[in-house]
């Protein structure tokens, strides 16, 4: 299936086709969820089962077989992408400790990106019982919905209208170098920690990303991720009208560099400006 990238009818096709993907995925996924199951390392603390390779498997057929002209990256497979033009990345479970320790708080997650840039995402999670999905084209046209799987009720993904930087609540995390390397964002989260309403550290950047378009977190910011952690969860964030950036406020570089700033807009320059504060300018421009 050839589709047209920037217009509506051609994104709701692709939509149709991620979002039948994901729900696949996710069945799949949950036969290993709160299970006896084999776990492999990747690093010290990087972890990886045989859930996540068969959910990938299982999304690069369903994507492959639906738009073979776009290539795919992913976290267990690789691929690489074009400087131009389309990719999908998909995180087959996005959360992989949480799901090893029976923690709900994971998902499958599927982005396009068109030149760098996230355009459409699909990000579902069946213990939280919600979908989350949207996308945005060159128009200017955009959607983001939240769905209650069990229910099928569906809401308008709108970001949060607080502006007060002490009033907000944030979300972050901390990369796998963590025990060896300086840059593990501890200093920004006291910083931050102490200025905010809260921030909550749950273990997924694509689910961050989501509570991000629907109100729930004013803002949320990491580290060294890569292309599909904020694949799909940064495009939802921008269809519901909020902004993505990285630690120096460029639009163009935050899926490059792994360094992403999520907020409602409203509290973007404050959060910018708490992080300038703590985070060197040569490791904010990495």
């Amino acid at each position: 299936m050839t589709v047209d990238l920037v217009t509506r009818a051609g994104m709701e096709a692709v939509l149709t086709v991620a979002r039948s993907a994901a729900a696949e995925a996710t069945r799949l996924a949950l036969r290993g969820y709160r299970r006896e199951i084999e776990i492999e390392h990747k690093g010290a603390v990087d972890l990886v089962t045989r859930f996540d390779r068969e959910s990938e498997t299982l999304l690069r057929a369903r994507l492959g077989q639906a738009f073979p002209e776009i290539p795919i990256v992913g976290e267990e497979q690789g691929g690489t992408s074009p400087p131009e033009g389309p990719a999908f990345f998909i995180d087959p479970i996005d959360g992989t400790t949480n799901f090893v320790h029976g923690h709900p708080f994971w998902c499958v997650s599927i982005g396009l990106c068109v030149s760098g840039q996230p355009m459409l995402g699909v990000v579902y999670s069946p213990p939280l019982d919600t979908e989350w999905f949207g996308f945005r084209v060159p128009s200017g046209d955009r959607t983001a919905t939240r769905r209650t799987v069990s229910t099928g009720a569906l809401e308008a993904c709108r970001v949060s209208t607080t502006a007060r930087f002490e009033e907000s609540l944030l979300a972050t995390g901390f990369p796998y170098d963590r025990r060896t390397s300086a840059d593990n964002n501890f200093d920004a989260f006291v910083t931050i920690k102490r200025r905010c309403q809260a921030v909550r550290r749950c273990g997924s950047a694509a689910l961050d990303l989501c509570l991000v378009s629907d109100g729930t977190y004013e803002g949320y910011w990491e580290r060294k991720l890569s292309p599909w952690d904020i694949a799909g969860g940064s495009a939802i964030v921008l269809a519901a009208g909020g902004r993505v950036t990285d630690y120096d406020d460029r639009e163009d570089l935050f899926f490059s560099t792994g360094h992403l700033v999520a907020t409602n807009g409203a509290i973007h320059a404050a959060l910018l400006a708490e992080l300038a504060s703590v985070v060197p300018a040569s490791l904010r421009k990495s």
